[in-house]
């Protein structure tokens, strides 16, 4: 079966997640994660991408982030994978390949749906078993949202300020999201979506996707598609 082309859609949310290829490390200390944190921030910066926010695991990083016009999603990944494979490689003595092909990515509604992507994003860290608590992890945007420390490059998105009417308000609240966090079923929807491409919204903001893109957004029905009478 013929690989779908990838779902973008400028001015929306995405959820893009990219693995290390056959589950290499692809950040093995804080220097690899602040070399990346920094070429994430400028291929931003020079496509026009607002990144709402992101987490540096060992083998995979997610982000969530808005292209502003077509195309800019894939140039700032662009961007990013090659110069840090080459910093990477020359700080390890290896060569190669370091990535899982190409970055995976979803388009995701910008409300309820934006929210469980960053609790998704900030809870991964205890879900891998590579912190205790999801504040204890240093490489997710979580700080930031909490109070704990500022990011002048990422841009909280609206669902993030409609939390609360005062700073406090909103990371009380949503330090209470991330405490409850998200069960099995759910982060399984999550991942998927990106994984495999599939829209993540309500069924409105489903079928105004279906209006902007020739691309299937929602996943197909199993089987052979039924045979037309003559």
């Amino acid at each position: 079966m013929a690989r779908l082309p990838r779902l973008t859609v400028p001015g929306l949310p995405h959820h893009v997640i990219w693995r290390g290829n056959n589950g290499e490390v692809v950040c093995r200390d804080a220097q690899d994660r602040s070399d990346l944190l920094a070429l994430l921030a400028e291929q931003a910066r020079s496509n026009g991408v607002r990144v709402h926010a992101y987490v540096l695991l060992d083998a995979q990083i997610h982000l969530l982030l808005t292209p502003t016009s077509e195309g800019a999603l894939s140039r700032m990944m662009q961007g990013v994978g090659r110069a840090y494979v080459r910093r990477f490689n020359l700080r390890h003595g290896r060569t190669g390949t370091l990535w899982e092909g190409r970055f995976r990515c979803t388009v995701v509604e910008p409300g309820d749906a934006l929210l469980a992507c960053m609790v998704l994003l900030d809870t991964e860290p205890v879900h891998q078993g590579l912190a205790l608590t999801p504040q204890a992890f240093a490489w997710s945007s979580l700080g930031h949202y909490i109070g704990q420390r500022s990011e002048g490059w990422l841009v909280a998105p609206a669902p993030y300020w409609e939390l609360g009417n005062t700073p406090f308000a909103r990371e009380m609240a949503y330090a209470e999201l991330v405490a409850k966090g998200l069960d099995a079923a759910e982060r399984q929807r999550l991942t998927d979506a990106a994984l495999k491409g599939w829209a993540l919204g309500s069924e409105g903001f489903v079928r105004s996707l279906h209006q902007q893109t020739s691309r299937r957004v929602t996943k197909g029905r199993p089987g052979r598609p039924a045979r037309r009478s003559a």
